[in-house]
């Protein structure tokens, strides 16, 4: 791992622009946005582990990155996680929420993986994989065959790429995914023929400098297509669609001059009003001199967004490596999961949750509901229903540590 450490997380349905799903994306996104409002039920009880649902000893690498989606077609919630110099493990759930392996299923190839879009890309009603790698610079595209057997697929479009994420998103609405590949050395867009065969455009991106790090689709403006923001080592960038596919950089009239080292990206409605705003994550791990408070710019409806951290999140100095919003009180509205990553340290920083007052203001979690014995290099979460009894689950990818599963 270099000094560009990358940091991978979720992405939401919620965020979704595009007028029209596949049924495989649907089981993607269902199984997942379904547990946004799971955990209802369940407002006393604090999040515990669920020590028994994992495959022990498996997950306790480089986790870099989760993803939940029915792989298998049993209709059920199946977890993927990329890991850093192993193979990416599939994660088979029993419709009971425990989870095994069958390596069988799964190219075993050893790479710096670092993120996995979970998607239907070649219009068979099935969930696929693209996997980017960093140091090695070896993507991959896995095509499932709809029960949960994943074979190698030609994906020279992506080759040679730095690759530290990659996101499934229709940015020209004919139907299929397209891919984002944010990378250290150039972004790309990846159009779809709609049967997994993917073409560079080179055009559909401008030239933004920077290590990026993370990226995110949302129809921020409000015109139906699918914008992007981009985690970048030298400040979060606003691209806005044009409709057909092709990005322009937001002028600074509607995305405020940032020079953080984001890391992460989250896109939610915070504040109830009906658009995307958006969450950054922090660090000043490749650069000392960055401010290393996470940020929180509000959307006004029309894709302009300000800069809301002083009034609305809690001051932090620490490396924030990961940022995800989910509602983990089951009030309604998005939370934050966040963790400060201190590398070092003798034992890991607790994982922080901060609860929204239902107009985006965040503060700490009670231990009544987030214990502080939840600790660990925290570098990615996923909310589901693993077991099909309408309540949320989290899973945890931990960076040097063991995953977690935690149930309510």
């Amino acid at each position: 791992m270099r000094a560009n450490l990358t940091v991978r997380r979720r992405h939401w349905g919620i965020v979704s622009s595009e007028t029209a799903m596949r049924l495989a994306d649907r089981r993607a996104a269902v199984l997942v946005t379904l547990a946004l409002g799971a955990s209802v039920s369940a407002l006393a009880s604090p999040w515990t582990p669920r020590s028994d649902a994992l495959p022990p000893g498996l997950l306790a690498g480089l986790s870099m990155d989760a993803k939940a989606g029915d792989v298998d077609g049993d209709g059920d919630a199946d977890l993927v996680v990329a890991m850093e110099w192993a193979p990416v493990q599939v994660l088979l759930n029993d419709g009971r929420g425990r989870f095994s392996v069958d390596p069988t299923r799964v190219p075993q190839t050893t790479h710096d993986h670092e993120e996995a879009a979970l998607a239907d890309l070649d219009g068979d009603d099935d969930l696929d994989l693209a996997i980017v790698s960093e140091d090695d610079r070896a993507a991959e595209l896995w095509l499932n065959d709809g029960r949960g057997r994943f074979t190698i697929a030609a994906f020279d479009a992506a080759s040679a790429a730095v690759g530290n994420g990659i996101i499934a998103v229709d940015v020209d609405s004919d139907g299929d995914r397209d891919l984002i590949a944010a990378n250290a050395d150039g972004d790309r867009l990846l159009r779809n023929d709609g049967r997994a065969g993917f073409t560079h455009d080179r055009d559909g991106l401008p030239p933004v400098e920077g290590i990026s790090q993370d990226v995110i689709a949302g129809d921020v403006d409000g015109d139906g297509d699918a914008d992007l923001v981009f985690g970048k080592e030298n400040g979060a960038r606003l691209l806005l669609n044009d409709g057909n596919g092709r990005f322009a950089l937001a002028p600074v009239a509607q995305w405020p001059a940032l020079a953080d080292e984001t890391r992460k990206v989250g896109l939610g409605d915070v504040d109830a009003d009906g658009d995307l705003d958006v969450y950054l994550a922090n660090t000043c791990f490749s650069r000392p001199q960055a401010d290393a408070q996470d940020r929180l710019l509000l959307n006004d409806g029309r894709g302009r967004f300000s800069d809301a951290t002083a009034t609305h999140l809690p001051t932090d100095t620490q490396n924030g490596f990961h940022g995800d919003l989910h509602d983990l009180d089951g009030d309604g509205d998005l939370d934050l999961l966040s963790a400060d990553v201190v590398f070092g340290a003798p034992q890991p920083s607790p994982v922080r949750a901060l609860l929204n007052d239902g107009t985006g203001r965040f503060a700490a979690a009670p231990a009544s509901l987030w214990p502080t014995t939840i600790r660990g290099p925290l570098f990615d979460s996923v909310m589901l229903d693993v077991d099909g009894d309408g309540r949320a689950e989290l899973f945890l990818a931990m960076r040097a540590a063991p995953d977690v599963l935690l149930a309510r």
